[in-house]
């Protein structure tokens, strides 16, 4: 007996939010994507229930929480992190084909969406539970302990059951929305939390004097009420471009949306025309970015997971050599977890500017191995993505043929047209997946407005866009049915 027969008992019966039988309306899916955010701020801001409000060791997910969502000491606390580790796992175990699972058959699909679900549930265990009782990221309040007569242990096992509660509801609001929405619900909660920070960024106004945001600190540099060098001084001209006034912040963040707008336009069509229907064509767009730009969300969350298997060791191994890790104040300073961080801001290597005490040696060894990082695991997992999601040479083929067009001046033939596939799409999908990497990191080394991860801000961009895209195509098929049936939608 295969490991499908002795798992599908349990895979086949994993709870699952109904597709819908027809078609959805536009004004529909519109109102379940809008209620899913509504009810994600909603949890981002209920907070756990026995946690202590002071002393709390910060949060462990804040340099990696734009592209993991969720709120820190919220119910949402694990954000999408299970969800984005099990689709790692699924992702390296399909592309070493140790699954057997066929996406195109019914039943295999049944067995994939079980299994994924199954995985989150362990992973929201296997990151939730070291969070709670390992460390001080999550300190249970000792007043209610006492109170309750229970323990700072049975408080902390109450803290864990929101967690788990938290990341199975997250797990089905994402189902939802891919199902009865527009977009994915993944991409909706990574959209939500940096459009915050953006917010934030450019008009909170807090004290003139400190870190607010871009607008009314400019408004105070104009006013006079806020104090900043001249800019004919070196110490005013880092004041104005690197220091308070921000300006790289802007020009990072306003360039990294340029590019990444221009990279989604660029593409090369294929041009198909209909074996059946005299004069119906259309063109195969393989865009730069074929892979969209999903597949950094798993190459951050496996920087992620190091960092905090880390945290993990440095908690519970006293003797841990300095080579493997050294941490102050919970920060890494040192050793090997210190060098498979990844830059974050202009702090961690600046040298020459003084923002870091860092060995100017060491800081250039930690960006190449940043970048090597997000170039080639970019490149990788957009490989696995495409391969999983049905958007390779041999899939696309055969979405080509069922819809009954076909390559002018080539045989109707699958092996034909994923032969003119391959021409395109490995070649663009590794170019494409390591350009993201390097943008990332870019983005990351020079700063943005309101401290948003470079890949945060690529993700949000582009799943924007592409949301942007959906939308208008979900406007166009209620407009003309006719389409909706020739896609059926």
């Amino acid at each position: 007996m295969g490991w499908k027969e002795a798992a599908e008992p349990v895979l086949t019966r994993m709870p699952s939010v109904a597709r819908p039988e027809g078609h959805v309306p536009f004004r529909r899916k519109l109102g379940w994507t809008a209620g899913i955010l509504v009810l994600y701020f909603f949890l981002t801001n209920v907070t756990l229930f026995g946690l202590q409000t002071s002393g709390a060791g910060g949060d462990f997910y804040g340099q990696f929480r734009s592209i993991l969502a969720g709120s820190q000491g919220s119910i949402l606390q694990l954000g999408i992190g299970p969800i984005v580790t099990a689709s790692i796992v699924l992702q390296l175990l399909g592309g070493a084909d140790l699954l057997g699972l066929d996406t195109d058959d019914p039943r295999d699909q049944i067995l994939y969406q079980g299994l994924q679900k199954l995985l989150v549930v362990v992973m929201i265990c296997l990151t939730g539970l070291p969070m709670v009782f390992a460390g001080n990221f999550l300190p249970a309040s000792e007043p209610l302990a006492q109170s309750l007569g229970i323990g700072t242990v049975g408080v902390k096992g109450i803290i864990f059951a929101q967690m788990f509660v938290g990341g199975v509801l997250i797990l089905f609001m994402d189902e939802i929305v891919s199902k009865w929405g527009v977009g994915s619900g993944v991409g909706l909660f990574i959209i939500a939390g940096v459009s915050q920070q953006l917010v934030a960024g450019l008009f909170s106004w807090q004290s003139l004097g400190g870190q607010s945001g871009f607008f009314p600190t400019w408004i105070g540099i104009l006013t006079g009420a806020a104090e900043i060098g001249s800019p004919l001084t070196p110490g005013g001209l880092s004041d104005i471009f690197l220091g308070q006034g921000q300006i790289l912040a802007l020009i990072t963040t306003l360039l990294i949306f340029g590019i990444v707008v221009y990279a989604e336009s660029v593409r090369v069509e294929i041009p198909l025309s209909h074996a059946n229907v005299k004069g119906a064509r259309g063109r195969f767009p393989v865009k730069l970015i074929y892979a969209s730009v999903l597949p950094m969300i798993l190459v951050r969350a496996l920087q992620a997971n190091l960092q905090f298997l880390g945290q993990i060791l440095n908690n519970w191994w006293a003797g841990m050599p300095a080579w493997l890790g050294q941490y102050t104040q919970g920060q890494v300073t040192g050793g090997l977890f210190w060098y498979l961080a990844p830059i974050q801001s202009r702090q961690d290597w600046m040298w020459f500017l003084g923002f870091t005490s860092q060995e100017p040696a060491a800081i250039v060894a930690r960006v190449l191995i940043d970048l090597i990082f997000m170039i080639v695991g970019g490149a990788i997992f957009a490989i696995f993505w495409v391969e999983t999601t049905g958007m390779g040479p041999e899939a696309t083929a055969r979405q080509i043929q069922n819809s009954g067009m076909q390559i002018p001046g080539f045989r109707r033939n699958p092996q034909v047209i994923e032969k003119v596939m391959e021409r395109y799409i490995p070649q663009v999908t590794v170019i494409g997946g390591a350009l993201v990497g390097l943008l990332a990191v870019l983005a990351n080394m020079l700063g943005t407005i309101g401290g948003v991860s470079g890949t945060g801000l690529l993700l949000t961009v582009s799943i924007t866009y592409k949301l942007y895209e959906e939308i208008a195509e979900e406007q166009l098929m209620e407009m003309h049915p006719m389409m909706r049936e020739m896609f059926n939608n």
